[in-house]
Parts: structure tokens; sequence; C-alpha cells
């Protein structure tokens, strides 16, 4: 692997869980639990190698309508998590980032990941952004939303919108588009995760489920990642001139 060719922004959605603790005939918040080693790893791997941002769909706006026993599980084994990996977070220079609706979250989930995303502030390695409660048509229909206000109260000319103004609207402004964007377990979709930011996105779906999904499972996406040719509309001939 060219450590020289690494992407900036890597977004994974973290998919399998369930189907994990089911292999093993175990309830699915098992699986979820599970889940945080990879994230564990995920995130020592991307210090590693110099990858400065990380965003992980964590939980989406369709997660609500999930059975209320997992809902609560999650909810519970996110305040953990939090409350446990801060410190390790401060140790590494990881600053803690968050989009979403998070207001539609309980207190005591908000209280604490507050509480961490404050602590992590002064950090200037790897950024890892939590994605919660999140869904990219609610997040690009807000920014719109945010633009139209602005325009109907005379702030702004609809002629001046271009891109980079969109985009400055949306939850992930400062934030690199994702050059990689990884999905474990096989499944082949976004599933409303970042449309705006990955139009010209790298793909990866390994079928490993995310519980499994370790330091050299990483390994390999980046490798595959470094085969692409990112042309960006261009072709080949005058990416070598």
């Amino acid at each position: 692997m060219d450590n020289l060719k690494v992407p900036r922004h890597i977004a994974i959605i973290m998919d399998g869980n369930g189907r994990w603790a089911k292999k093993f005939g175990l309830n699915r918040i098992y699986g979820h639990k599970n889940g945080v080693k990879s994230v564990r790893e995920a995130v020592e791997f991307c210090g590693e190698k110099g990858v400065e941002f990380l965003t992980l769909y964590a939980f989406s706006t369709e997660n609500w309508n999930r059975p209320s026993e997992e809902v609560n599980a999650l909810m519970e084994l996110l305040v953990d998590s939090i409350i446990k990996e801060t410190p390790d977070l401060n140790k590494n220079n990881v600053r803690l980032n968050a989009i979403g609706n998070l207001h539609t979250f309980p207190e005591n989930v908000c209280t604490k990941l507050n509480q961490a995303i404050v602590s992590t502030s002064n950090n200037t390695g790897l950024t890892l952004t939590l994605a919660l409660a999140y869904g990219s048509r609610l997040e690009i229909v807000e920014a719109v939303k945010q633009i139209a206000r602005k325009a109907a109260e005379k702030e702004i000319e609809p002629e001046s919108i271009n891109e980079k103004f969109f985009e400055s609207y949306l939850a992930t402004s400062g934030i690199p588009d994702p050059e990689l964007i990884i999905r474990t377990s096989g499944e082949q979709r976004l599933s409303n995760f970042l449309l705006w930011q990955a139009a010209y996105s790298e793909f990866y779906f390994p079928t490993v489920l995310w519980p499994d999904f370790r330091k050299k499972n990483f390994e390999e996406a980046l490798k595959e990642y470094q085969k692409r040719e990112r042309r960006f509309g261009k072709t080949s001939e005058q990416l070598k001139q």
C-alpha cells in the first residue's frame, strides 16, 4: 500500500451487526456491542495511516423504526461507549464531532456526547464524525430551507447560489467530501448516507460483517482504493499530462 495515496476522508456504513449476532444465536445488541471493537480499530488505523477525517454512520433517521428494545439498548451502548472511549480519543489526539438530528436523542445521550465533543475539541489529529439520527435527504432539505429563508429576507440573491455556497449549509460544512465510502456486509447501497457528498466517492463493498472488520480488512480497502483512477470527468490521458 502506498502511504502517500491515503484518502483525506473515509466514510463507513457499519452494516451487519444484527446478522453477526444471529449467526451466533445471540440477541442483535450483542452484534452492536462487538461492533464497537471494530470502531476502535478503524479509528486507530486511520490515525496510523494519516487519514484526516473518518465519518461513521452510527444511527440513521430510519433506525428509529426498529423495535424499541433494540433502540433503547443502542442508546445505552452509545452513552457507555462515549464515556469509555473519550480518554483514549484524547490520548490519541482524536477530535470528536457529530452530525444529524441530535435533538431527537435522550437528554443523557446528548449531554455525554456534548461533553466528549468539548473534551476533545482542541485535539489536532483525526476528526471522527458520528452520523447520528442522520439522513442525507433531510440534511439537504434543511439546507434548502435555510437558504430559502435568507432569499426571502433579501439577504442573498438566488443567482449567487452555487455548489460551494450550498455546501456551506450542509451538516458536513468544513469537512472535505469522502474519497472512499466503505459499506460492510456485502450490501451495495448508500441508505440515505452523504448523498450530496458522495458525488465523486469511490465505493468498496466487502462481504465481511462489521463486527469482524479489522485493520487487515481496512488495509485491503485502501489497497483497492489505490487501484482506482480518479478522473473527475477527465480522460486517463489528461491525468498523465
